[in-house]
């Protein structure tokens, strides 16, 4: 979600063509202004399309032996995680019937060869503008207006997205809940502007302890927030957990009407699984709320945990 393509080097262009020579000059071409790959064939292409480092867009040579450009569009377009990479076709079958394919199978645009080297670069300019522009408001759908972090429709989509990955992978995965202790009583005491201020600093803090590729924190709703932890067993999750606490304590936030502490705390419920295929993810999300509410009932300022 966070991944928008910058200029200045930053985003990637992945250039797909058979012949050694066209790679070249379209390497020379790009490579002070973006981070370049090069890929000599289909195959080649779509490994590099479905890697952990994805290009922010594809140069797409039409006519390759194997696999060729249509067959690598059409099998890029069909995966969730490459069908939004802008694809521009390369080609010298510059006729009607081939662009009209080319354009139903997702292709954005389509340069000509011999290349014009103005014409390409400002066509690789438009898509990398236009792409940013629509990752952009994407982002703001999945971002929390007052806190300015993820929240519960972009942490839903992450736990999602990660259960799966982790179910493939063989791999543990936390889920943590935390919620600010007696929040209402400071909301009545200090007012909702301050509360409001409140929030966003514990979001601060709380998003400054998750880091990691794969893992997301955002706001669940009210004074909730939940964490998403990729590759996490249940001890890691605890440390992160401290974390958590240790962060919060150090923002020093009075609470005159809290029974607990002085200052603003927070009570976390945490669980951690490794999923299976006959596991039901809502297993994992609904055990952290009853560690929640187990630490909210337990004294506050703590963590209740649980492996499934």
């Amino acid at each position: 979600m966070n991944n928008i393509p910058a200029f200045a080097g930053e985003a990637t262009v992945l250039v797909v063509d058979d012949t050694p020579a066209n790679l070249s000059l379209m390497s020379s071409l790009l490579k002070d202004t973006y981070k370049v790959k090069v890929a000599n064939g289909g195959e080649r292409a779509l490994e590099i399309a479905q890697s952990d480092t994805p290009p922010d867009l594809i140069l797409l040579d039409i006519m390759m032996p194997g696999l060729d450009g249509y067959e690598v569009c059409r099998r890029l377009k069909a995966q969730e995680s490459t069908k939004d990479i802008p694809i521009i076709f390369i080609t010298a079958m510059a006729d009607v019937e081939n662009e009209s394919m080319g354009f139903a199978l997702g292709a954005v645009d389509y340069i000509s060869k011999p290349f014009n080297k103005t014409v390409v670069k400002a066509r690789i300019r438009v898509h990398m503008q236009l792409k940013r522009q629509s990752r952009l408001l994407e982002n703001l759908v999945f971002l929390d207006a007052l806190t300015e972090i993820p929240n519960r429709r972009a942490l839903d989509q992450a736990f999602a997205q990660e259960w799966a990955r982790s179910m493939r992978a063989g791999q543990p995965l936390s889920y943590i809940l935390i919620d600010i202790d007696l929040f209402k009583q400071f909301n009545d005491h200090y007012g909702h502007g301050s509360g409001d201020e409140c929030l966003a600093r514990v979001a601060k803090a709380l998003h400054a302890c998750v880091q990691r590729p794969g893992d997301c924190l955002g706001r669940y709703g009210g004074e909730e927030f939940g964490a998403i932890l990729a590759n996490t067993d249940l001890d890691q999750a605890l440390q992160v957990a401290q974390n958590f606490h240790t962060s919060i304590a150090g923002l020093q936030i009075p609470h005159a009407r809290s029974e607990v502490a002085p200052q603003i705390t927070i009570s976390i419920g945490v669980a951690t699984t490794k999923p299976v295929a006959d596991q039901s993810s809502h297993g994992l999300s609904d055990a952290a709320d009853r560690m929640l509410y187990a630490a909210k009932h337990g004294g506050k300022n703590t963590t209740r945990y649980q492996r499934l």
